[in-house]
């Protein structure tokens, strides 16, 4: 006999796109390998169990990607309904094997990812606990630096004075791209910023893999003198030999992992050493319970985590990993929700709500261009 506690009755998917004020550039658009992002296209998940709970989550993919994304949670959620949301790793797993003809990695489990961590808000909020608290917070607080105003299109006097504005306002860190075809304007962007903020503020770069090995070694090299926290994505995200040798040629961490979409990518990672601070997405590589696998292999093998932007998500997904954290701050996606995180003294605090804490905006449903119901509202 089956015991059942719950069963989700009732799920809601919407394709939600967010304009960007201005368009967004860094290395991959000046190297010509794309153009600058206007927009970011989310996938939003709204999920009800019988006995009135409520979990909300959502993925998204920036440039194309977000309405294959949506369409592919069309066609595996309905096979969701009925089942305890409590059981969260056997809906995974029913939900991936569902669609997994065209794989599982990508587009099919970054779709998978906006209804997996509904699930786990649901679970949060079932306990009455953020889900920081649920999973079992290390700190309450974690370090948090500012990437949206570090941008290759932004002057560095433009990116000065953001960067005295999110420091003012309690960002404990700034990150700027680099990766421009002209390594000397790199040199020379890095040496301005840093000598506006002092040899006291944490600073990183980012080149968002547009190096070869080749100069990637010699600008690394070159950028050693400015007391980085890290160095991004410096090679190829896939290339994990050529990061393992930059781990191991300089004295400045490197970090890398935003860009692979599965678990078994980011074992790679770390089983040849390719950085020293890992960056998953919980989105990319199909939410919070994939997450968590990966997060355990990264504490085991001694790294640092950083994940990658989604700070609604990973703020509490990084208050409960073993080691010290850094949690990524974009303000882009304030306009899609109610609510705030709070951030004092250089870290970002977790919210006292339950669950993510989140709730979605009106607005964010004026930018709705679709949406599908699933069972009974």
């Amino acid at each position: 006999m089956t015991s059942t506690t719950d069963a989700i009755r009732h799920i809601r998917l919407s394709s939600v796109t967010l304009p960007l004020h201005t368009a967004i550039s860094d290395a991959k658009v000046f190297t010509g390998r794309q153009k600058p992002m206007t927009e970011v296209v989310f996938l939003f998940a709204e999920i009800t169990s019988e006995q009135g709970f409520e979990g909300v989550g959502f993925s998204y993919s920036k440039r194309a990607g977000g309405p294959a994304q949506y369409a592919h949670a069309k066609e595996v959620a309905a096979h969701a309904i009925g089942e305890d949301p409590n059981d969260i790793g056997k809906l995974y797993t029913k939900l991936l094997w569902a669609g997994a003809s065209v794989g599982r990695s990508g587009v099919a489990t970054q779709a998978l990812a906006a209804i997996d961590v509904a699930l786990w808000d649901m679970k949060a909020k079932r306990a009455g606990l953020p889900l920081a608290k649920l999973l079992g917070a290390h700190r309450d607080a974690v370090r948090t630096y500012n990437t949206s105003g570090g941008f290759l299109h932004a002057s560095v006097e433009e990116i000065t004075a953001r960067a005295d504005e999110v420091l003012a306002a309690g960002v404990g860190g700034i990150k700027i791209k680099v990766g421009l075809p002209d390594s000397a304007e790199d040199i020379r962007r890095v040496t301005a910023v840093r000598e506006h903020l002092g040899e006291d503020v944490a600073l990183m770069v980012d080149a968002n893999q547009q190096w070869d090995r080749t100069t990637a070694l010699r600008m690394g090299r070159r950028l050693e003198e400015f007391n980085l926290v890290w160095i991004e994505e410096p090679v190829d995200a896939y290339d994990a030999e050529g990061h393992a040798a930059l781990a191991d040629a300089l004295d400045t961490p490197i970090a890398t992992g935003e860009m692979l979409a599965s678990v078994a990518e980011h074992e790679r990672l770390i089983a040849t050493g390719a950085c020293d601070i890992i960056q998953p997405d919980a989105p990319r590589v199909g939410g919070i319970t994939q997450f968590l696998r990966l997060a355990a292999f990264a504490d085991q093998a001694g790294l640092d985590l950083a994940p990658h932007f989604a700070m609604e998500i990973h703020l509490h997904l990084a208050a409960a990993y073993p080691r010290e954290t850094w949690v990524e701050h974009f303000d882009w996606l304030d306009p899609l929700f109610n609510e705030r995180l709070e951030i004092s003294e250089g870290r970002m605090h977790v919210p006292d709500r339950p669950g993510l804490g989140l709730t979605f905006s009106e607005q964010s449903r004026a930018w709705t261009t679709d949406a599908v119901e699933f069972g009974t509202p």
